[in-house]
């Protein structure tokens, strides 16, 4: 199979995604300003969910950009990480519904995590397949903030039933690092050329 028919399916899932948790943001009963406050907790965790499912999306491209060919491994690894991104919508709904209560944060963060996993799978599946010299090797490299991510996660998650909020930080400064344009990809292409 060609990678452009697994990035196509890949960005219908996603945009699927996205419809899905637009959808969950209801429109406020009243017409004053007032009447938008209690929607804040809502809105909050769909802006960052909207933003996690952005940097995946992009970084998705990228990578699928330097893969020559496409094999049963590699469709199922993608699958994989269309599955937990998949539950971005009910724990994003979750947590906002719930006002960043201690379970549905955590929850949140879980997901996060098996988000991360799955996406490192595939990432891996990939360098296996098209060899550890590949432009892919090459670009992700050390991968610090591949490396990173899940960390901060596994850190939040348990935070989440200190405060939330510390949890909700961690999830934005991780959101944050990776808007960053991250450019390896990129710059080991226009090396070649």
């Amino acid at each position: 199979m060609s990678p452009t028919r697994l990035e196509a399916f890949s960005d219908g899932v996603l945009a699927i995604i996205i419809t899905i948790m637009v959808l969950e943001l209801h429109v406020p009963h009243g017409t004053e300003w007032r009447s938008l406050a209690p929607l804040w907790p809502v809105f909050l965790s769909y802006v960052l969910s909207f933003v996690y499912l952005g940097i995946y999306w992009s970084n998705h491209h990228h990578m699928l950009h330097v893969t020559r060919r496409v094999n049963g491994g590699i469709l199922w690894a993608n699958l994989h990480l269309l599955f937990w991104l998949s539950l971005t919508p009910f724990t994003t709904a979750w947590m906002g519904e719930n006002h960043f209560a201690p379970v549905p944060t955590a929850a949140y963060g879980a997901v996060l995590l098996a988000c991360a996993i799955a996406y490192w799978v595939l990432q891996r599946t990939i360098i296996r397949s098209q060899g550890e010299h590949s432009i892919l090797a090459a670009a992700i490299g050390s991968d610090r903030k591949g490396r990173m991510s899940p960390a901060v996660y596994a850190l939040a998650i348990p935070l989440a039933f200190v405060h939330p909020a510390i949890a909700g930080a961690l999830y934005a400064a991780v959101a944050l690092i990776w808007l960053v344009p991250d450019r390896r990809i990129e710059r080991i292409i226009g090396a070649g050329t």
